[in-house]
């Protein structure tokens, strides 16, 4: 029998060598496990400033998985800050609205609305003591019937996401939409 080329370096390396691990932290430590690239071709420059802001609209169908889509801004965070960066020198935005917006109403409301914990809640209050800008559009509020007090404290509630994205890119914020 003849095996791939892949299946071949596995076999010879073994797999534990070859798998990257992941690590979380030092910003965001639950959260945003991200791998250490060694000698990257393209340097990072760990003087610049990262202002950024996520657009984040989707979310599982599955009610008890994490919003994988939320979890980039602990990447982010950790990525840049495993390479150097500091952490003032990182300004991170998210903005909800559509399909994500059930990922950031409080545990009360979410087991009210589906029966279960809400798997968000533990990511969302650590991007918010990492002093992360959560922002949920007010129109996906009313549309989506999510009062402001069924909001996670600390999350603030905007006119829309169109405005708050184009607020926070007039204030110097690059759009990150994943």
């Amino acid at each position: 029998m003849k095996l791939p080329v892949f299946f071949l370096i596995l076999l010879f390396c073994g797999i534990e060598n070859y798998a990257q691990s992941k690590s979380t932290g030092p910003i965001i430590e639950s959260f945003g496990a991200v791998a250490q690239i060694d000698d990257p071709d393209y340097a990072t420059d760990i003087a610049a400033e990262y202002n950024v802001v996520f657009d984040i609209m989707d979310s599982p169908d599955d009610l008890s998985e994490l919003n994988t889509k939320i979890e980039t801004a602990a990447r982010f965070l950790n990525m840049h800050a495993q390479s150097g960066i500091p952490k003032e020198n990182m300004k991170v935005a998210l903005v909800v609205h559509n399909k994500a917006s059930k990922d950031i109403i409080t545990n009360t409301a979410y087991q009210q609305r589906h029966g279960l914990d809400n798997p968000n809640s533990e990511m969302i209050e650590a991007l918010l003591d990492a002093e992360v800008v959560i922002i949920f559009c007010g129109q996906s509020s009313v549309s989506r019937d999510i009062p402001k007090e069924d909001i996670q404290p600390g999350v603030q509630l905007a006119l829309s996401a169109m405005t708050a994205l184009i607020q926070l890119q007039n204030e110097g914020y690059h759009l990150i939409k994943f």
